[in-house]
């Protein structure tokens, strides 16, 4: 595809409005039935779809508005929306920040921690114990399952209602690209475990079981972006810290599953997301990108989404230099954080931007955002947020073409 501009898209999840999360609310409570419920839904992806489609988005989505939430604050919409399409899961009302199990990795046998265990909670235990120290700004609490039997996938229809909400509302609104976030195998795995053997066999049912959605997603025509943030964020979530040929074999197995699972997808339709965390942490213990990239670009997809703005990795925009974007790839950095209230000035995008398109070629760069905004930023912030991104993308235009 011939390509004169720098397009724009961002990661997946936007504010949710009031009236949907009143919604999500009501239906949670069973107040609301699932076809009053779709109507209201339908109403909010085609504004939202529309919306991004007059702010100037090239490759946009539904929000990721039919994952349902918990809140206007929700850091794990992304992954809980999978625990209604799985089989194999025994719902508990234990939320993943509240966990008292402890885990202990020893050399060659990683096992990831509880989340209170994880060593950045550890070394900013005052800040993470102050509810006003802005770390979880208010989320509720969400409780999750274990896998208790077989992993099979149930989610056909919610999946078919994500394509067929989005398809209607581009119809509607005269888009053209667009894609459809979905769990990675090796983030659906993050749960307890009380039925295989290995984590490695939950990793592997997980991507057999994820791999319909993927397929679902493309079949509609859509790119399916894998949200895998287990990729760089676990290895915070291991204690002690590993060495890092442990944790890149670790890795090595769920980028095998990825690719397993999207065997068959057009390469063109799929791209990988990976983040260190949506929560307002430190983020003081991540492991950095140079160490990693060399298995994260083992995965056979058609793009790389990854942070680039925020204060902790906006610097690694480097790792490009050393490492070679493979063949027909293009990647998608983050030039807007979603950690932080304050908007990005154009200029500063595209500086961001040109900084990539320097050293992979402005053909191969989609500007995009550091993970989701929604349940992160206040509404009013996140659009201004992504008008900043489209005006930025247009001054790199100018300057790259």
């Amino acid at each position: 595809m011939s390509v004169n501009k720098i397009r724009t898209t961002h990661v997946g999840s936007l504010p949710r409005t009031p009236e949907l999360l009143d919604a999500n609310t009501r239906r949670a409570n069973g107040e609301l039935g699932d076809e009053q419920f779709l109507e209201i839904l339908q109403g909010a992806v085609d504004q939202v779809v529309q919306r991004q489609v007059d702010l100037g988005i090239d490759i946009i989505n539904e929000g990721e508005y039919g994952h349902i939430t918990s809140g206007a604050i929700d850091y794990g919409a992304w992954w809980n929306y999978s625990f209604t399409r799985l089989g194999g899961l025994t719902m508990t009302d234990e939320d993943r920040w509240a966990s008292q199990e402890v885990a202990r990795s020893t050399p060659g046998n990683i096992k990831l921690t509880s989340f209170p265990d994880r060593r950045d909670r550890a070394l900013f235990d005052e800040a993470y114990s102050d509810p006003d120290s802005g770390i979880f700004a208010g989320r509720a609490k969400v409780g999750n399952p274990k896998f208790t039997g077989p992993i099979t996938y149930i989610g056909q229809d919610e999946v078919e209602a994500d394509v067929k909400l989005l398809r209607g509302a581009m119809d509607k609104s005269g888009a053209t690209d667009a894609f459809v976030a979905a769990l990675s195998p090796g983030s659906a795995a993050r749960l307890k475990n009380e039925h295989y053997s290995t984590d490695d066999e939950v990793v592997w049912a997980c991507a057999d079981a994820m791999a319909q959605e993927y397929k679902a997603i493309t079949d509609a025509g859509f790119t399916v972006q894998l949200d895998a943030p287990d990729l760089a964020e676990s290895w915070d979530q291991i204690n002690p810290e590993p060495s890092l040929d442990d944790y890149r074999d670790w890795l090595r197995t769920r980028v095998d599953a990825i690719n397993h699972a999207v065997k068959g997808l057009p390469r063109e339709l799929t791209r990988l997301h990976i983040c260190w965390g949506s929560w307002h942490g430190p983020y003081a213990t991540d492991v950095p990108f140079g160490d990693i990239a060399e298995e994260i670009l083992r995965a056979e997809v058609g793009g790389f989404s990854f942070e680039g703005a925020s204060p902790r990795h906006a610097h690694e925009w480097r790792v490009w230099q050393d490492h070679k974007l493979p063949e027909g790839a293009v990647i998608y950095p983050g030039v807007i954080s979603h950690s932080t209230n304050a908007i990005e000035h154009p200029r500063l995008v595209a500086d961001r931007i040109i900084q990539f398109a320097e050293v992979v070629g402005p053909e191969n760069v989609v500007a995009s955002t550091d993970c989701g905004l929604g349940g992160r930023l206040n509404q009013q912030i996140a659009w201004a947020k992504l008008e900043s991104l489209v005006e930025g993308a247009r001054i790199a235009t100018e300057e790259l073409f």
